[in-house]
């Protein structure tokens, strides 16, 4: 079997070694070369170790938490790289002259901003996703994650995906999609990638010791399977050759803005909202001690949600070529989505019922209620943007900007961090965060900062939408676009500074972590290594 694995990894090797001499592409050359040093390292292991005895090695016991451990590295080390980048590029767009010349655009906003994009979102939230949803099913099904070390597979292979994206992304290589999606063998990568993830969690479910499968599982396995279907039918595509990165789309012109925007509001429908979902199900009521306020609301919350949002993306497409009975549909399916998602957080702020004096004492739940707060916020602003009146202000302006950053870092960002506050100490085997008084200038750094920056781009989202639409007597605009770039430049300052608090705040918990990891372990020896039973847990 060994030298069978050496064969596949020496035939990886050379195909790569070909790409590298042969493709065009520098994104394409450096993608070859890099995964040709992986295969050739894993080679060589291989074969040092085909010769060898092997060692019979003892059944595993306890949670498979190292993976986890790894996934909440991850997740703080992508997350501060995507802020630092989003900071950066919203000062580029006060201060143009920020754009630097190297002689090659990799430092210009066209290349950095799908980079902070996919780094906040997939880095950043997809190994939250990853490393929380392998921790809630292995305690709420008592047993440990099915496929051995399938679970590394899928942690290395998807830090492998951001790598190959971001260097793509830098590079200029990309199918030139709304979010610059990675040409089509990072796209081939990551489907097998979430093939694994999929197993993985499915087969923990299959072989769980507790019968009942809990609610913040149904969400996790929503978004594992509905990313897929985004994933493989948005990037579908030709290849030109095996030799470069270049691709030809299968879809073009309004069926392709149609399927980006599918693609596009349920990625957010069930990446930012159903995985995050998922955490919030869980981790609330932990931090709370206390049970979930409504199991029963929790099931039809569920089902009302990902039966609703699938519908929703054509409202990005008013006064477009898009016919007005699709845009429409899109419209009312996204107005009737504002109750299911009030549904869910209403249910999560309940489940503090006889628990609202902790927050005086818990930073931690504090940001939980915050995450829950601005989730209601968002799910209600989305729907109201959508009806065509308002979105014919609203469209193109950055007032979407605003909503969209509202709910990314007010809803998906305290979420998380609230999670690997919960999970540091409890997978490092400590008795609490090192310091509580720094999670209390966490919280107040980054909501601060969240309000400076959403508040910002909702005034000059609106001043935006009036100055385009503002005629004069004549019937002629008065304004140019040049004019409202100008007019907002004090807002854009103020979004910059917003984002520096944000990713102030982000660096404390990064030394926080860091701090509680390097301290000493609490007094009770192999408190994360037990299977203990559900209610126990």
């Amino acid at each position: 079997m060994d030298y069978i694995k050496a064969f596949l990894l020496a035939g990886v090797a050379l195909v790569a070694a070909m790409g590298a001499n042969w493709a065009l592409d520098p994104a394409y050359q450096l993608h070859a070369v890099l995964i040709l040093i992986i295969a050739l390292v894993m080679f060589v292991r291989v074969i040092r170790n085909a010769g060898e005895p092997r060692a019979v090695k003892p059944v595993p016991t306890g949670y498979d938490d190292g993976v986890i451990r790894a996934g909440v590295i991850a997740t703080a080390f992508w997350g501060i790289i995507g802020f630092v980048v989003g900071t950066f590029i919203a000062f580029q767009l006060a201060f143009p002259e920020l754009n630097f010349d190297w002689g090659q655009p990799f430092t210009n906003f066209g290349r950095l901003r799908p980079l902070h994009t996919s780094a906040v979102i997939f880095a950043f939230g997809g190994n939250g996703l990853i490393a929380t949803s392998f921790y809630v099913v292995q305690r709420t099904g008592a047993t440990r994650l099915w496929g051995g070390n399938l679970a590394w597979f899928v942690f290395w292979g998807y830090q492998l995906f951001i790598v190959l994206a971001a260097t793509g992304y830098l590079l200029g290589s990309t199918q030139s999609k709304e979010y610059a999606e990675p040409e089509w063998y990072v796209d081939i990568w990551l489907t097998i990638v979430w093939l694994a993830y999929l197993a993985v969690f499915l087969g923990t479910i299959f072989k769980r010791r507790e019968r009942h499968i809990y609610v913040a599982n149904w969400f996790y396995l929503a978004f594992i399977i509905t990313v897929a279907m985004l994933h493989v039918i948005n990037n579908l595509s030709i290849p030109v050759s095996i030799w470069g990165s270049k691709s030809v789309q299968v879809f073009a012109g309004v069926q392709d803005a149609m399927t980006q925007w599918w693609y596009g509001h349920n990625a957010v429908g069930f990446f930012l909202t159903a995985g995050f979902l998922g955490m919030m199900y869980y981790f609330v009521p932990k931090q709370a001690e206390r049970p979930v306020y409504s199991y029963k609301l929790s099931i039809i919350h569920f089902w009302a949600l990902i039966f609703l949002y699938i519908w929703a993306g054509p409202h990005h497409l008013h006064y477009t070529a898009l016919p007005d009975w699709a845009s429409t549909l899109g419209m009312v399916f996204s107005i009737i989505l504002w109750m299911p998602s009030w549904g869910g957080m209403i249910n999560g702020l309940m489940t503090l019922q006889g628990a609202w004096d902790k927050l005086r004492t818990d930073p931690i739940l504090r940001m939980f209620v915050l995450s829950l707060g601005f989730y209601g916020m968002s799910t209600f602003e989305g729907p109201m943007m959508s009806i065509r009146a308002v979105n014919s202000l609203s469209h193109y302006t950055d007032w979407t900007i605003g909503h969209v950053h509202s709910g990314a870092l007010g809803w998906n960002g305290m979420i998380t961090f609230a999670c690997l506050y919960f999970l540091t100490p409890r997978l490092w085997g400590r008795d609490k965060m090192y310091s509580m008084s720094a999670i209390n200038w966490h919280f107040w750094l980054a909501t601060i900062g969240i309000v400076l920056y959403a508040a910002s781009m909702w005034v000059t989202g609106i001043m935006e939408g009036l100055m385009w639409r503002e005629v004069d007597d004549q019937g002629f605009l008065v304004n140019s676009f040049a004019d409202t770039v100008a007019a907002k430049f004090p807002m854009y300052v103020v979004r910059g500074l917003g984002g520096v608090m944000f990713l102030a705040g982000a660096v404390i918990m990064v030394w926080n972590m860091w701090m509680t990891i390097r301290g000493p372990k609490a007094a009770r020896a192999g408190a994360t290594g037990t299977v203990p039973t559900v209610a126990a847990e």
